[in-house]
Order: C-alpha cells, then sequence, then structure tokens
C-alpha cells in the first residue's frame, strides 16, 4: 500500500456535516471528513447509547469527554473516560460501543 499524502490544512469540524445514527437504544452523531486512505469522525454518543452491531474494521478512537465502554465479541469490557484512546485493527477485535452518560469521541 502507497501511503497517502494529505496536504497541511486546519480542520474545521463546526462546518462538516452531521449524520444521525439510531443505535439498538440511544442515537448517535458522526461528523466525517474524508482523506484519501484516512476517515476522521468526530462522534457523540447519546445517553444510553447502545452501537446496532459489532465492528470488524480498525481504528484509533480518542475519548474528549464523558466516557463509554468499549465491549469485544469475547465479552471482555473496558471503560474509557476523557483523555482515553483505544486502538484495533481490521479484522482483530470485533467491538461496540455503550454509554449511559453519553461522550465525545475522535
Amino acid at each position: 500500500m502507497t501511503p497517502s499524502i494529505i496536504p497541511y490544512q486546519i480542520l474545521d469540524w463546526a462546518a462538516a456535516v452531521r449524520s444521525e445514527h439510531p443505535g439498538l437504544t440511544g442515537q448517535a452523531s458522526w461528523q466525517t471528513l474524508q482523506f484519501p486512505g484516512l476517515r476522521l469522525r468526530l462522534v457523540e454518543y447519546g445517553p444510553g447509547y447502545l452501537a446496532d452491531h459489532w465492528c470488524q474494521k480498525g481504528h484509533i478512537v480518542h475519548c474528549l469527554s464523558g466516557s463509554f465502554e468499549s465491549e469485544l465479541d469475547t465479552g471482555e469490557k473496558e471503560t474509557l473516560t476523557a483523555g482515553m484512546t483505544y486502538i484495533a485493527s481490521d479484522g482483530v477485535s470485533s467491538h461496540r460501543s455503550s454509554t449511559t452518560g453519553g461522550c465525545r469521541l475522535l
């Protein structure tokens, strides 16, 4: 795979279109910026959110505010709070997120 070159730029999240995504319970909103080989999302999970799927895609997720639980299909659960990050590779760790009080993620 050839690395993509993304030139220096300022990202204005206020200008990024917001889309709504219902979970099994609760709601998530995404603001997405797409670059060659890279998708960045600012995500907000509302209170009581539980993802409607198990994700196989890789992510680097950083919790900006609030807290959420990352659950693996093996039954392991980790709580992440503001300032914490998790990393998962494609096809390695099937995972889903939930939150009781809401959170904001990058």
